[in-house]
């Protein structure tokens, strides 16, 4: 007697016209609020040969696109690559990572160029956009993507989207606290991105907790092949993160300093990854899941005080710091988690993000209030900080202690944010799959039949198995 296809699952995720309903929908949306609000921003409009002469320019090398751009492509390959395929490492769900991925980020970079834009760059009615709007949004699309990382294998594309929505929305209102009322430094996002977006899903994940997902164990690990393709990831990932930290910092010293510490703490932190690795495992051997994400959380330390004169050496203190607590963290706090707090973090998200996003905050608040016209220069010192206007009589110690806010201000966010869409998530009408089908590409896309398909005809006996 065949077996009905997904037998057992109480959920429907049937898509057909649910999925299309709302992706046309919201993209018509866009269409819409782009049409009354967005514009190109003085360097991308026509106009630009009479905003040259008003600001005394000789040459089209002075527009922002040509500074900008290179960074651009970085960042842009980060989140679409670099995320889709660090998160291929399950056996069964490669589609799933990289295909979702895609969804939420093509529809996060929209959204995320008008609340942003709302908030920082709108004029006259309209919101102006240029190239350093567009790093911006995959900056804004970079949270979300690490949030998807908590909740992989585990949601639908609706709730995908749904989860993207709110979460941009929440992300560009804690940007705006922070980098404009409180007049934090943030340079590489270790608080805006980083601690912002993985508590944000460590909470979706601990309010849409699963207690059978047990019968999805057997796919929750990875193959050769997926570890590989993980891999992949992380060597963008790794490669493009001085680009990523120091794509919007100021032309000249403070992007070139950014790159530098960025380069080192990276740098460091492979080597006490793969020392902790081996350390911890009982026969002395690597562990490719940390090789996979704690090799990157030097990059997310040293975002804060990128553009500070934090030292080579000081980033590779960072870096070394961050190896440790990565790799320390997938080994004993993961599995505490899941047992004791039931948060079922798919990526160890806590352990890449959380953790050194943490403590990229807290790098970047003592930095900051160590901060000094000696070291930098009294033109640098007033430059890094930007202490003119209405923050020129602040001090480095009160700069340190307003660093320090923003990380709190960060995890309120996050934390209460990620409550209240997992609760909007948790609603039965979204077509998430049931605990047995999760980590099954086959569920939601049509899975092409090769050598190594026949784990999926188990769900789908239409297509028979090979010989």
């Amino acid at each position: 007697m065949e077996r009905p296809r997904h037998q057992g699952m109480a959920k429907n995720t049937y898509m057909r016209w649910r999925l299309p309903l709302v992706c046309l929908l919201w993209e018509v949306a866009m269409i819409v609020l782009f049409g009354v609000f967005v514009r190109f921003g003085p360097e991308a409009d026509a106009h630009w040969e009479e905003e040259k002469r008003e600001m005394n320019l000789t040459s089209d090398i002075e527009n922002d696109f040509y500074f900008r751009y290179p960074s651009f492509q970085d960042v842009h390959v980060m989140i679409f690559v670099g995320f889709g395929f660090l998160m291929m490492f399950l056996k069964r769900y490669g589609f799933g990572a990289v295909g979702f991925n895609f969804l939420l980020a093509a529809f996060g970079i929209q959204w995320a160029l008008l609340m942003q834009g709302w908030f920082h760059s709108f004029k006259n009615g309209k919101i102006l956009i240029g190239v350093e709007n567009l790093i911006n949004a995959d900056f804004c699309v970079g949270s979300v993507c690490i949030a998807f990382g908590a909740i992989l294998g585990k949601t639908s594309p609706i709730q995908l989207l749904v989860m993207t929505l709110f979460q941009v929305t929440l992300f560009s209102v804690n940007e705006y606290i922070l980098l404009n009322l409180l007049h934090v430094k943030d340079a590489g996002g270790s608080m805006t991105i980083h601690t912002f977006g993985a508590y944000f899903g460590l909470m979706v994940t601990r309010i849409l907790y699963r207690p059978n997902l047990e019968q999805s164990n057997d796919k929750q690990g990875s193959v050769y092949h997926s570890d590989l393709f993980a891999m992949i990831g992380t060597l963008y990932l790794w490669m493009y993160w001085p680009s990523f930290n120091s794509a919007i910092s100021e032309h000249g010293d403070a992007q070139h300093r950014a790159a530098i510490n960025t380069y080192c703490s990276l740098a460091a932190c492979v080597l006490t990854t793969m020392a902790f690795s081996s350390m911890l495992q009982k026969k002395g051997k690597l562990d490719m899941v940390h090789i996979q994400n704690a090799t990157l959380a030097g990059g997310v330390a040293v975002g804060t005080s990128a553009e500070m004169m934090l030292t080579p050496y000081g980033s590779l203190i960072v870096g070394f710091i961050c190896g440790i607590v990565s790799t320390v963290g997938y080994v004993y706090l993961t599995p505490f988690l899941e047992s004791r707090l039931h948060i079922q973090d798919t990526c160890g998200i806590h352990n890449l993000h959380a953790m050194p996003g943490l403590i990229g905050g807290i790098v970047g608040a003592i930095t900051a209030a160590a901060a000094t016209e000696d070291v930098y220069g009294k033109e640098g010192f007033i430059k890094a900080f930007d202490f003119t206007g209405v923050y020129q009589t602040r001090t480095p110690s009160v700069q340190g202690g307003f660093q320090a806010a923003g990380i709190v201000v960060s995890l309120l966010m996050a934390i209460a944010g990620g409550a209240l869409v997992g609760a909007v998530l948790k609603l039965p009408i979204w077509g998430d799959p049931a605990a047995e089908n999760c980590f099954e590409d086959d569920v939601y896309w049509e899975v092409p039949e090769d050598e190594e398909s026949d784990a999926y005809h188990m769900h789908n006996p239409d297509k028979p198995a090979s010989p």
